[in-house]
């Protein structure tokens, strides 16, 4: 068999690169990247479906479907499209705004909403990477909200220090309240799902009875379960202007996506974390301390699901919070980090879409009157399909990962490659 071989600069031939190619596409199609992206648009289309079936005008056109057809595909098409316009202008640029400033403020709505669920997906996800599942968030949100809020109302500081040392405390708070359920789980062998449902339970009962209490965190002469609103000395200064409500603590965001990443990618505690995630005795015959990982993942997730605690109150709701502050983020997260693969920019980019669905949602129900339950099911349907792999590469015709296609691919560049050898 004849080969051809390249010297210089002369053209390769058009069989290399058309494999080279195929090969490339090949892998793009077993990424498991377009497999989330596919679950997405699956869910969207699940979505579209439900807003369908639920609109008066397409239920009202399908009652004389078949002697006019062509008014309920219609009569679909309006509500679909009119309920994605909606999200559009309220998620991302509101096309109705004659003002670029005001047209601007949906996508910084979203990255208001996005910023507490990159936080604390952050931190389960890192959990996810050591084999813990992290499902606590709402307690040591709660737990990071409450002793970073105290800090913000009740301890008066310098600007800028004030809002540093709330940020510590409530980070603080998380890590310690979370670290229980890693020192249960390293020590006794509690299961972790088990330990952290019951304590978003007793966080709960805890921050309503210091809310209601005067001296805990009731605000003075307060009936209702409420705290005192935050210091201005504590507020997290707005990043452009008081017109949005977007602070600092997206920059913050941003700051702990790096240091995940940073730990997971570059540091010995992250080649720990993940040696243990992936067989953790293996890693105990390899001298790594088991027990002391499990517990630093649940601190280290505690802490930034803690930071999301306090991002809320000095920075988001900085009024006064009640008991509901967390608003179901610490379980939102969870579907963030496993939209996110578990890894550190694929979380913040799953933050940002759930802030969008969040941001959107609102517009939808208000602009066309889509209950907003819709967008929780579309959230729900991305998490089905994500969880299904081999479904969602059914439905789109994906190879697998390892299928035989690849196989023999890899078998017919080993084999050229020696026939060029050999020549």
């Amino acid at each position: 068999m004849s080969t051809v071989q390249i010297k210089g600069d002369e053209t390769p031939p058009a069989d290399s690169l058309a494999s080279r190619l195929n090969g490339a596409l090949h892998d793009i199609l077993e990424s498991s990247w377009l497999v989330v992206l596919c679950a997405v648009i699956l869910a969207v289309l699940g979505g579209s479906i439900l807003i369908a079936v639920t609109d008066p005008d397409v239920i009202a056109a399908s009652a004389y479907f078949f002697s006019r057809p062509g008014d309920t595909f219609v009569a679909i098409w309006e509500a679909v499209s009119g309920a994605y316009v909606a999200f559009f202008n309220g998620a991302i640029y509101n096309l109705k705004r004659p003002e670029f400033a005001t047209g601007i403020k949906p996508i910084t709505e979203t990255l208001t909403f996005a910023t507490p669920l990159i936080m604390a997906g952050l931190g389960v996800g890192l959990t996810f990477r050591a084999g813990l599942f992290n499902i606590g968030g709402r307690g040591q949100m709660l737990f990071g909200a409450a002793f970073g809020g105290w800090v913000a109302f009740a301890i008066p500081l310098p600007p800028g220090v004030h809002a540093a040392v709330a940020i510590l405390i409530g980070m603080l708070a998380g890590a310690l309240f979370a670290s229980i359920a890693g020192v249960l789980k390293a020590y006794t062998g509690a299961h972790e799902v088990i330990v952290t449902i019951m304590l978003n339970y007793i966080a709960g009962a805890l921050i309503v009875f210091m809310l209601t209490t005067q001296g805990l965190l009731q605000a003075p002469g307060q009936q209702n379960p409420k705290s005192p609103p935050t210091m201005a000395t504590a507020i997290l200064p707005k990043l452009f202007g008081d017109q949005y409500r977007l602070h600092l603590g997206f920059i913050l965001a941003i700051i702990a996506t790096i240091a995940v990443w940073w730990i997971l990618e570059r540091s010995s505690l992250g080649f720990k974390l993940r040696a243990v995630g992936l067989n953790p005795s293996a890693a105990k015959t390899a001298g790594i301390n088991v027990k002391r990982i499990i517990i630093t993942a649940m601190a280290i997730s505690g802490a930034l699901v803690g930071l999301a605690g306090v991002n809320q109150v000095i920075g988001t709701e900085t009024s006064g919070f009640s008991s509901g502050v967390d608003a179901g983020i610490g379980f939102d997260a969870i579907t963030v980090a496993l939209l996110g693969k578990s890894t550190p920019w694929g979380i913040f980019a799953a933050g940002i879409l759930f802030g969008a669905f969040k941001a959107g949602g609102y517009t939808m129900q208000g602009a066309e009157g889509i209950q907003i339950d819709i967008v929780a099911v579309v959230q729900s349907l991305i998490v089905l399909f994500i969880a299904a792999p081999p479904l969602v590469r059914a439905i789109f015709r994906l190879p697998a990962p390892g299928s035989k296609r690849r196989q023999k691919k890899a078998k017919d560049d080993i084999d050229s490659t020696t026939e060029a050898v050999s020549a």
